[in-house]
């Protein structure tokens, strides 16, 4: 007889379960290399249809990820999340080759330096050199897409706006998917979605955030935390959370700021959905974020559906 606990079960709860069996298998003398392998191996493997092909993006570690018949002058950068700490191309390989495969677009996704051994910007400079190597194989801005998520959401944030203050074109749109967007985690969310959320608390979440500033730094600096930057000629941006988690906020104040400085963006909010949702495949949701997703992308980088390689 099926177990009536796992009958009841949701899809939701299988991936929260996921997840606290990963976090439950760390102990204080478990080394952060272990635990970014652990992680990664959590979440290996894909089940999309695209090819693969690992390169160095101005000395950027990266992979191409290419569903059939995606034109070749048209390009998504992608951002991992992980708090600045861990996460990588491994772990968002299934996520990336599900966007890669809707939005019939390629990918280029990267392993930006983390923290704490390599503090703010580093990543940032890698996310740079990842967009300007783009750039370099002879793509237009217009051609180009920035998406991420968690940690990778703000980064595709401090991409444009770093190099907006550069005097450099921007990317044609950006995709963020529970963006990290306050590193002083000022947000409501943080106690109205407390209890809510299975996964993430604030004190954690500053805890990341030290970690990738270093002691004495600015988690408002505009670069470090968008929220709190100019966000003057920005692109479109689809952004999307979940209203479970404690980080809803830094998605909703970050839409409500770029609304107010005549941004077209676009924020939806899944009821029931934790951090990060479109990470799991189970997740009838997901399929619906990851439609949306394509068709914004589709929209702002004008591809056809079915387009053939050009």
């Amino acid at each position: 007889m099926a177990d009536k606990d796992n009958l009841a079960e949701t899809p939701v709860d299988r991936a929260i379960a996921r997840i606290r069996s990963i976090y439950g298998s760390w102990t204080r003398d478990t080394s952060l290399t272990q635990m970014r392998r652990d992680w990664d191996a959590a979440f290996a493997g894909y089940t999309a249809r695209v090819a693969r092909q690992q390169i160095a993006a101005r000395g950027v570690d990266g992979e191409w990820i290419v569903p059939a018949r995606a034109p070749r002058d048209r390009a998504i950068l992608y951002l991992h999340g992980g708090g600045f700490r861990m996460g990588s191309m491994a772990s968002h390989r299934d996520l990336i080759a599900r966007m890669a495969e809707a939005s019939g677009c390629r990918v280029l996704a990267i392993d930006y330096r983390l923290a704490p051994e390599h503090r703010f910007p580093a990543a940032l400079d890698d996310a740079l050199q990842a967009f300007g190597f783009l750039l370099y194989q002879g793509l237009k801005p217009k051609q180009i897409a920035l998406a991420g998520d968690s940690a990778g959401g703000n980064l595709v944030l401090a991409t444009m706006l770093a190099a907006r203050d550069r005097g450099q074109p921007l990317p044609a749109a950006g995709v963020l998917m529970s963006p990290w967007t306050d590193l002083a985690a000022t947000g409501a969310s943080y106690e109205s979605r407390a209890e809510a959320d299975p996964i993430h608390q604030r004190k954690m979440i500053l805890a990341l955030a030290k970690s990738y500033l270093g002691e004495e730094g600015d988690p408002c600096h505009p670069l470090a935390s968008p929220l709190y930057a100019d966000l003057t000629g920005l692109p479109p941006l689809l952004i999307q959370a979940g209203d479970r988690e404690i980080v809803r906020d830094d998605a909703v104040m970050f839409a409500d700021k770029a609304k107010g400085a005549g941004i077209d963006v676009r924020l939806e909010i899944f009821e029931g959905m934790i951090h990060v949702f479109q990470m799991f495949p189970d997740i009838p949701q997901t399929q619906e974020a990851i439609a949306a997703i394509a068709d914004f992308l589709r929209k702002e980088l004008h591809i056809e559906a079915g387009e053939p390689a050009k």
